[in-house]
Formats: C-alpha cells, structure tokens, sequence
C-alpha cells in the first residue's frame, strides 16, 4: 500500500483487518447462497407453478435474503465503531484528538485503489499462513521524537500548572485571615475610643489621671496604628503574589493549550492521519453501493 503512505506495521494491520473483513463477507455469501438453494431444494419440485406461487416464494426469498443482507451491514457498522474505539483511544492517551471526514469515505477513486491493492495482496499471500494470532496491538506513531518531546512538554506543564494552583489557593487563604485580623484590629480601635468617650463624659478625672489615660490611649492608639499598618503591607504583599500567580497560571494554561494544538496538527499531517480517512471514506462508499444495489430489488424502500 506504498501508494497510500503506509509504513510496514501499519500496512499489516490493514491487512489483517481485510482478511476479517473478507472472512465475514465470505461467510454471509455462503448464508446467501444456501438460501437460494433451500429455496430449490423445498419448493422447485414440480414442473409448473403459477403466478401466484412464484410471487409468493420470491416474497419469501426477499424477506430471507433481506434479513441476511441487513444483518451484515448492522454488523459491519458495529465493528467499524470497535476499530474506531481502539484507535481513538489510543490517541487519547497522547491528548490528541482525531477527526474524520465523512465524505472521503465515497471517494470512488481511493475505493478502487483499495480494491485493486486487496486484489493483488490476496492474490499473492492466498499461500502465506494466517499470522493473526501474532498481532500486535496499534501502537502511536513517534516521528522523528517530535511527538514524544511535545508529550513530555505537556507533562511538565500539566505539573506546573497544579503547583500553581495550589499556590493560588495558599495565597488566597492567607488574604482572607490578613482581612479579617485588619477588621479586628479596627473594630478594637473603635471600642477604645468608645471607651474613652465615655469615659470623659461621664468621670470627673484628676488632671494626673487624664493624662495617664490619654497616655495609654495614644500608646493603643499607636500599637494599633501599627498593626494596621503591617496588615496593610502585608496584604499589599499577599495581594501582589495573587495577581503574580495568576499570571503565572495563565501564562501555563497557555503554553499547555498551544503544546497540545502543535501535537495535534503534528498528528494530523502524519501519513497515518490520512490514511484512516482515507479507509472510512472507501467503507462508507461500499456501504452506499450495498444500498445501491438493493434498491433496484427494493424501490419502494
């Protein structure tokens, strides 16, 4: 499959998807057949029939050859679904993300080149034995460790990213007690100054001990200025580190979103990416001939 970009693993592996492909399809032939010659065996034993009972056994064979033929394509649907399960999986784990177009799956052009190349595969290893009991699971592609380097990057920035976060909350946590110690720190000036308003409103103090108390109130007045203060400072600090971080986080997430576009595109220009493509759009065409060809037995539907 060189005229597809395959590499050596990845052609085998399409082979022996064929192979399976080809093993059902065989078998669902055989179904076919067998119907047809129930068919003569139980009723072609008389030398005339009328109008009437050939309508009526050739309903009868359409009804069979109908239920046969719609089995097989539910089932080729479904196994299509499991070999897509796998792969996308698989690119999962690499954080990609694998898109398919549906209508290069009726490309007839890539149809017939799949055709002629499961021709000449068959043709030439109908004598090889069957090695599907060694098959090995899809394994990523890795070019030239691009792929590998953008993975590790990803790591890196997914385990900085939750370092920041943690550091975020701390910061966030330390601003909210430095809020609250200034609000206390407050509400206490405010009770002292209550206290002492009332105080000298309603106690005829000695001159002595006036200026003691107002001694003492300057001294609070000033530890609480203070504390104040340091509070302020302290949460202008813790404030600046919380606006740092975040910045921080952001400049991480960015460079964690932009490491796993550049895998992604990476993955989407490899020869793999659009040979997958090219193999939904060549099954999708055969199903669209399938149909094709049951609508000149079936017109009505």
């Amino acid at each position: 499959m060189a005229e597809f970009g395959f590499n050596e693993h990845h052609q085998n592996e399409v082979i022996n998807y064929m192979r399976f492909a080809r093993s059902k399809r065989a078998l669902r032939v055989k179904t076919i057949d067998s119907c047809f010659q129930d068919l003569k065996d139980s009723r072609l034993v008389e030398e005339t029939f009328t109008v009437d009972e050939v309508a009526e056994m050739l309903e009868g064979l359409q009804v069979v050859v109908r239920g046969e033929v719609e089995t097989e394509l539910i089932n080729t649907a479904h196994t299509n679904v499991l070999l897509l399960r796998q792969l996308f999986s698989q690119a999962e784990k690499f954080y990609l993300k694998l898109q398919t177009d549906i209508s290069e799956l009726e490309n007839r052009e890539l149809l017939e080149q799949v055709a002629e190349f499961e021709k000449t595969e068959f043709q030439t290893t109908g004598k090889k034995a069957n090695q599907e009991s060694n098959k090995p699971k899809l394994a990523p592609l890795n070019e030239g460790g691009v792929s590998e380097l953008l993975n590790k990057e990803i790591g890196r920035l997914q385990e900085e990213n939750d370092k920041l976060k943690a550091r975020l909350r701390t910061l966030e946590s330390q601003a909210t007690s430095a809020l609250d110690e200034k609000s206390k720190a407050e509400k206490a000036l405010k009770d002292l100054q209550k206290i002492q308003g009332d105080q000298q409103s309603q106690l005829p103090l000695q001159s002595r001990d006036t200026d003691s108390l107002e001694s003492t109130v300057t001294a609070l007045k000033a530890d609480l200025q203070k504390s104040l203060s340091a509070n302020a400072a302290s949460q202008k600090d813790l404030q600046e580190n919380l606006v740092t971080a975040k910045h921080d986080l952001l400049r991480v997430q960015e460079q964690l979103s932009l490491a796993e576009k550049e895998l992604e595109k990476k993955f989407q220009q490899t020869a793999a990416y659009r040979n997958m493509k090219e193999i939904l759009t060549k099954k999708n065409e055969q199903i669209k001939d399938i149909r094709k060809r049951l609508q000149k037995y079936e017109p009505d539907e």
